[in-house]
């Protein structure tokens, strides 16, 4: 599990931690894990470090001190530094070591700065840290699109300036780095659009912050997470222990959304699919997976005659008229948990009552739905995705996965769980009803509201990438992909997570890191 914190987390544990420790110890084994990165940035990108450029941008705070003594750790190996200093102020012992080590600094001019950039090799990024909050200010701003047009390697310094730490928004003009080298644990607004967008892989450098850090604010599944929870068959079973689930979807003007739902179930492991739906959509499920135990529905009444469930996938291409009303209701009447979608979630924000019951409840939007059932702004859920994530999950008291860019699953009580896997060739029609489908067999399964969601938007993600491979796909290669990234994940022990390079750096003490 891969655990992240806001910035007030993490500046109460570095508190904590400097307080057993000699003054500058924190800000040397940032800057040793830092020069450590750039290094082998450099080597990749010119064969050595020797005779290479370097730019480092280094603002007022801390932030600009790790950047001024990770640059004089490069300036020792023969790198030529240049350090632009845009604060108002600077980190004086930083800056001292930078020119001791041969580097050189100027205060910040738009020209020479431009011109600098386009010459270096790689731009240290150490302008503003996890404590700046909202647009950057002049000439951070200035500088910041100055980076983003730049050549060379752009590595952020902790976050990239103008990304909220906590939160992933951007305010204004924020740096696009390839890498950020993050210190002590990962920041929550590095696992979250739009400052993932802008972070780029991360790199966590372990600064000894692992003994004092709280309950994360965020976490997101890894690969052995996802093994380790998904239902497995043994000896014993049978279909039906491992696991019935209905699937209520589809209508006469929508007959492909239960078709791909249905699917999505079908290799997401469960022992049996039920589907309950219109004559049309019926036939199609009949006729494309045999597998299907089918009832066509006559009245909603008729939804008994499907036979027991352990969970219910109620929406995806339902409709929204009486007819699908009374089918909802009929579906959540039930005592097993249901997940709701699509057509379900835009019954359910006219009709609230839907969601009063006993019995779990997932539900996945994306954001326009979410602003409907929520009644705010979909530009506002866009934009603070994150919090109205849990505000959604307090609100209605369900579970809620949120689609989008960054897939959010959000639990009350429970740290928000973010999704690192897909790819955009997911944006295509369909593809949200596969995954209905996948969690819904894995709530069958056994699995909570909460982990049927986290490993759904996991295994979909990476179906989405084995099905892709850079070539447009369809919804329904995802549902074919989904054996192939079971498989994937069982066989990939050691292989680095998306989002990362894989590489973390210990420095200074051998505590482990928690991020």
């Amino acid at each position: 599990m891969r655990t992240a914190y806001t910035s007030d987390q993490i500046r109460a544990a570095e508190a904590a931690l400097m307080a057993r420790l000699p003054e500058g110890t924190l800000m040397q084994r940032a800057a040793a894990g830092l020069a450590a990165v750039c290094a082998r940035l450099l080597t990749d990108r010119c064969g050595r470090v020797y005779g290479s450029r370097v730019v480092v941008l280094a603002g007022s705070g801390d932030n600009g001190g790790d950047a001024l003594y990770a640059g004089a750790r490069l300036a020792r190996r023969g790198a030529a530094v240049r350090a632009v200093l845009a604060g108002s102020r600077v980190h004086r012992e930083g800056l001292a070591a930078l020119v001791r080590a041969g580097g050189r600094a100027d205060p910040y001019a738009a020209d020479e700065t431009r011109r600098i950039l386009d010459r270096a090799d790689l731009v240290v990024d150490g302008l503003v840290g996890i404590g700046g909050a909202g647009a950057l200010r002049e000439p951070y701003a200035e500088l910041a699109d100055m980076v983003n047009d730049a050549p060379g390697t752009i590595v952020a310094v902790d976050v990239p300036s103008g990304v909220d730490a906590s939160t992933g928004r951007v305010a204004g003009a924020a740096v696009r780095a390839h890498v950020t080298v993050t210190f002590g644990a990962y920041k929550t607004g590095l696992l979250v659009d739009p400052g993932a967008e802008h972070a780029g892989a991360v790199e966590a450098v372990d600064i000894g912050l692992g003994p004092y850090l709280p309950d994360p604010d965020v976490a997101a599944l890894t690969a052995a997470d996802v093994v380790d929870l998904l239902p497995r068959p043994r000896a014993e079973s049978d279909k039906y222990r491992r696991g019935v689930v209905g699937i209520a979807a589809g209508s006469e003007r929508f007959t492909g959304a239960a078709v791909l739902a249905v699917g999505g179930a079908l290799r997401g492991g469960v022992g049996m699919v039920r589907y309950a739906g219109p004559a049309t959509p019926a036939a199609y499920v009949r006729s494309r997976w045999p597998e299907a135990v089918v009832t066509p529905l006559e009245h909603a009444r008729d939804i008994t005659r499907a036979g027991r469930v352990q969970a219910w996938v109620l929406g995806p291409g339902l409709g929204t008229d009486d007819t699908a009303l009374e089918l909802a209701r009929s579906v959540l009447a039930s005592d097993v948990p249901v997940l709701m979608d699509a057509d379900a979630l835009t019954l359910a924000a006219a009709h609230r009552r839907l969601l009063h019951r006993d019995a779990p409840v997932l539900i996945t939007p994306h954001a326009g739905e979410l602003a409907r059932l929520l009644g705010v702004p979909r530009e506002r859920i866009e934009a603070e995705r994150l919090e109205y994530a849990r505000a959604a999950a307090a609100e209605l008291g369900v579970t809620v996965l949120l689609k989008g860019s960054t897939t959010l699953v959000a639990e009350q009580h429970r740290p928000v769980r973010i999704n690192t896997t897909g790819t955009p060739w997911l944006a295509a029609a369909g593809t949200g009803d596969v995954l209905s489908g996948l969690a819904g067999a894995l709530l069958a399964g056994g699995l909570s509201c909460y982990d049927a969601a986290s490993c759904a938007a996991y295994l979909h993600g990476v179906a989405g990438r084995v099905a892709a491979s850079g070539a447009p796909i369809a919804a329904g290669d995802v549902a074919e992909a989904i054996p192939a990234a079971v498989r994937s994940l069982v066989q990939q022990d050691g292989v680095p997570e998306p989002g990362t390079t894989g590489r973390p750096h210990q420095v200074g003490t051998p505590a482990k890191l928690k991020g």
